[in-house]
């Protein structure tokens, strides 16, 4: 009997007693090797003692100050870490508790950007099918995750949806990469003159798309055009990395290779590794400006913005991170990743794509390799597989409805930055297994 109110009350939850660097241990010790950093999150895997020592500093010195009387070192410090690394003139950040936070954010600073410069009748906001920004009303709304959305609806502001980048089902086989990207850059645009230039606020999207499709990177110049898209028309560009920021494709910012600068950027998980809530929205020099020069007030806040204990905890992480050249780990572990997954699993016969930059990984499963006809979902392979996954020792993030929120399975594997080759080789092995016995070839 529990009195916790679980995500899922049906089902029955071992309990997390320990961790130690990439593995987590229940009740029992039975060991279980993270390998999606629950979702994305565990960057640095499980106690590391520079994150521990920080926070608990600063929790001598002050927990907690209201963002309203003061600020505090912790908040400033880790401000100027994120700036001065963010592309462009990104330059303010904004501090919340999480990942929905950061797109709510985005949304109302945007919102209240064109009411500052007298463009009120600009209100609608653009994302992608099959994307996920969040559980909060506003990130559900422009979500492209159906089955999260459905339920919701009627509550839901109207929201409007583009195709995803989506290449390994959707570019032509007579398509270039930078065809292809100039193709979903004309969608983007068409939808734009649709709703009317002077009435689009922003177009809202993943840098590298995460759970709902599966660790889904851009082609070339795609996330280039839509740039181009965008200011021709004068509507923001919102990236959203909460996922794929922070190191997890191996930069910092993982728009930094696609060599685009957005207006605003909503960052969480593996900002603070898991230590202590956090998240944060980053706006450009310009959005900042106007609302500096405009009312002088954002009408948002939250009661844990900017927490002391939190950016401590996520300084830390960074500096942690920095300081031990972890993302050249990540971009080396991340491609013998990749590379193992497909030797191990290429000749299997419902194994349709492995993808992903850095340790940001999705594995796509198919009923036919040559059709890439998805898997019956009556059948829950995912569900399955991330049960033989934990009876084997592995934590995985599997996702079904990767096509189109009904049809498709894949796993999302985002293991900690600290893994040594030896690590890898066992997820891989771990996973393998898993796949051979959930579906036999």
């Amino acid at each position: 009997m529990t009195h916790v109110f679980h995500r899922n009350p049906s089902q029955q939850l071992n309990f997390a007693v320990r961790g130690e660097g990439i593995r987590l241990f229940d009740q029992n010790d039975k060991g279980y090797i993270d390998a999606s950093g629950g979702a994305a999150v565990s960057c640095l895997g499980h106690g590391h003692p520079a994150v521990i020592a920080a926070i608990k500093k600063q929790v001598d010195e002050v927990a907690y100050a209201h963002s309203s009387f003061f600020t505090t070192h912790a908040a400033e410090d880790l401000a100027d870490f994120l700036t001065s690394r963010a592309p462009g003139d990104i330059n303010h950040v904004y501090f919340v508790s999480g990942g929905s936070e950061a797109v709510e954010a985005s949304l109302k600073l945007a919102r209240q950007y064109f009411v500052e410069i007298g463009q009120p009748s600009r209100r609608h906001f653009i994302a992608r099918r099959q994307s996920y920004h969040g559980n909060t009303l506003g990130a559900l709304a422009i979500g492209g995750n159906a089955w999260r959305r459905e339920p919701f609806l009627p509550l839901l502001v109207p929201a409007h949806h583009v195709s995803p980048c989506y290449a390994y089902r959707d570019q032509r086989p007579d398509e270039s990469e930078e065809q292809y990207a100039s193709r979903l850059a004309q969608e983007l645009d068409n939808k734009i003159v649709e709703l009317g230039p002077e009435n689009v606020a922003a177009f809202v999207a993943e840098t590298v798309v995460g759970a709902t499709a599966g660790a889904l990177p851009p082609v070339r110049t795609y996330l280039q055009r839509v740039r181009e898209v965008c200011d021709r028309h004068g509507v923001l560009l919102i990236l959203d990395e909460v996922m794929s920021g922070m190191g997890r494709t191996g930069r910092l910012f993982a728009c930094a290779e696609d060599g685009v600068v957005p207006d605003i950027i909503a960052i969480a998980k593996g900002l603070g590794a898991g230590y202590q809530p956090i998240g944060a929205m980053l706006a450009s020099d310009r959005i900042y400006n106007a609302i500096v020069a405009g009312s002088g007030f954002f009408q948002h806040g939250h009661t844990y913005m900017g927490h002391a204990t939190a950016c401590a905890a996520a300084f830390a992480v960074q500096r942690v991170i920095e300081n031990e050249n972890l993302l050249d780990n990540v971009l080396a572990r991340g491609e013998q990743l990749r590379t193992q997954l497909r030797e191990a699993l290429g000749d299997h016969p419902n194994m349709g794509d492995v993808r992903g930059r850095g340790m940001f990984v999705g594995i796509e499963f198919v009923q036919d390799k040559a059709s890439k006809t998805p898997l019956d979902p009556a059948r829950k392979v995912h569900v399955a597989l991330k049960k033989q996954a934990m009876e084997n020792g592995l934590l995985m993030y599997p996702m079904g409805g990767t096509v189109d929120g009904v049809y498709g399975d894949h796993v999302l594997l985002a293991p900690p930055f600290i893994c040594t080759p030896a690590d890898v080789s066992e997820i891989v092995s771990r996973f393998s297994d898993t796949v051979a016995q959930v579906l036999p070839a």
